[in-house]
């Protein structure tokens, strides 16, 4: 029995002693990720050189020449295309389309969108159509299944927008023009959403799909001013809704009879993830995906908005961690499974360059084990303004508890950082779980942890710069994320999939 405890207690004390060993080798490539490396990538990233890295931009591809050149020299495999052109770029198309012509034409009075009247949807190619336009209340969903409006427009007197989300949904598959509504309920209120929205309205829209190629372009919602409005129905908007309050039949209300063409112009760009690997050992074919967006939102206004933090801090990070497994790999410290970073484009645009990763994987997605996405890692938010020792935590336990219980164990080990799991919950009215480019690996039952520091004054202002970065604080968030990959790489079990979205 002694001998017994004897070898127990030599087995426990070699196997301390191991883990103490890859601890000693897991923070000497840490301690090679610095404060100068991360300013040094973020001066570059965030510099008024690179205009803001707007998707498609002259910036944005000078961004990805500069992340690709560190891969390179730090030694990374160019992983696209392997068999025929070896690439540090998965470059694909996209399609942006803007406002064009856009009118609604009652007798001789022209009324013009993006002025009397807003509208969203895909209305590509469309010819000037004659509509017939039917009143419905509120948009109750009895009212739309009553009659056939197959081709006509309906308008509806409705300021819910979860519900308008429903109506639309609706309304597309009764094959309906469109739905009209009022944006506002009088014309100065109008006036003062106008000078708020009227950027958004005409702004470029960026998809992955060519919304030209739609058989049937749709126009969606069309926003209009009250003058607008008592123009074409003949009644103010609170007429109507005390006609509605009545129970007056509807079909008393009849709209005068008009013409409208809203139009949409869309032209082909082309964009470019940029991927860099480090080929694992003896379990190579799983997969480990640490990602940012290296994209930011451009010029507004005349200004650049440099994005220090969204994302420059991310992306530095993913290049200061890439060199850092780079020198484990020439010391012969190499990683078990392989390590695939990639900086997305076309995050801001909607995750665009995450979504067409995962439909055009380089390696299976069976084969990935884990995405640990960046996103915002070089400021503090509001909730912590003195707090130095924190990150926010959104995603670790949604499909994997062991990767959850994986990630607190590194972080006791290393650091004991505050980890917040506020945007984690499920009812948190920001929805963070789904707003960055983890999303398209989680959606596919890929086990993921974002790390963010949260909002904070400049988000998506020009005034993120780099001058605001907390470079100790980055530098620790990067470590954290380091020594997480560092650990999910090597371990002999991958996390366990214990949920499914």
């Amino acid at each position: 029995m002694r001998l017994f405890s004897l070898a127990t207690l030599l087995i426990s004390s070699m196997l301390f002693a191991q883990q103490v060993e890859k601890s000693k080798i897991a923070i000497k490539y840490a301690e090679t990720i610095t404060v100068d490396d991360l300013r040094d990538n973020l001066n570059i990233l965030a510099s008024d050189a690179l205009e803001g890295r707007e998707t498609g931009t002259r910036g944005q591809k000078m961004a990805a020449a500069f992340i690709s050149s560190d891969f390179e020299s730090n030694g990374l495999l160019a992983p696209v295309d392997r068999e025929i052109n070896d690439s540090y770029f998965q470059t694909f198309k996209l399609f942006a389309s803007s406002p064009a012509e856009g009118y609604i034409r009652i007798n001789d009075k022209t009324y013009t969108a993006n002025t009397d009247f807003f509208y969203s949807g895909n209305p590509i190619n469309m010819e000037e159509l004659e509509s017939k336009l039917v009143f419905l209340g509120t948009g109750e969903r009895e009212d739309f299944l009553k009659q056939d409006l197959r081709g006509k427009s309906v308008f509806v007197l409705n300021k819910d927008m979860q519900k308008m989300r429903g109506i639309l949904h609706l309304a597309d598959s009764l094959s309906i023009n469109a739905i009209f509504t009022p944006l506002a309920q009088t014309e100065s209120e109008f006036q003062n959403i106008t000078t708020r929205v009227k950027g958004f309205f005409e702004q470029t829209q960026i998809t992955l799909s060519d919304p030209a190629q739609v058989k049937t372009p749709t126009i969606g919602s069309v926003y209009l001013s009250p003058q607008l409005t008592e123009f074409l129905l003949g009644k103010s908007i609170s007429e109507l809704q005390a006609w509605i309050d009545s129970k007056k039949s509807y079909k008393s209300i009849k709209a005068k009879p008009f013409k409208y063409k809203i139009n949409k112009k869309v032209k082909t760009i082309e964009s470019e993830n940029v991927l860099g690997m480090i080929e694992g050992t003896d379990l190579k074919d799983e997969v480990i995906v640490i990602s940012c967006h290296y994209d930011h939102i451009g010029i507004t206004n005349g200004e650049i908005n440099n994005g220090a933090d969204d994302d420059g801090s991310g992306t530095s990070a993913i290049m200061e961690m890439s060199e850092a497994f780079a020198q484990a790999v020439k010391d012969g410290n190499g990683p078990r499974r392989t390590l695939l970073f990639i900086a997305f484009t076309g995050e801001e645009k909607g995750l665009l360059g995450s979504e067409h990763y995962a439909d055009h994987p380089i390696i299976p997605l069976e084969n990935t084990i884990v995405n640990l996405n960046i996103d915002m890692i070089g400021r503090k938010d509001d909730p912590h303004p003195n707090n130095d020792n924190y990150v926010y935590l959104v995603g670790s336990d949604k499909l994997s508890g062991q990767l959850h219980n994986i990630s607190e164990a590194v972080n006791s080990a290393y650091f004991n950082l505050d980890l917040d799991y506020t945007y984690n919950d499920e009812n948190h009215p920001d929805r963070i779980y789904y707003r960055s480019d983890h999303w398209n690996f989680a959606k596919n039952n890929i086990p993921v942890i974002f790390y963010t520091n949260g909002f904070h004054p400049d988000y998506h202002k020009p005034t993120d710069t780099v001058d605001k970065i907390e470079f100790e604080l980055l530098k620790k968030r990067t470590q954290l994320v380091f020594y997480t990959a560092w650990e999910l790489a090597n371990r002999n079990d991958r996390p366990l999939v214990d949920k499914k979205n």
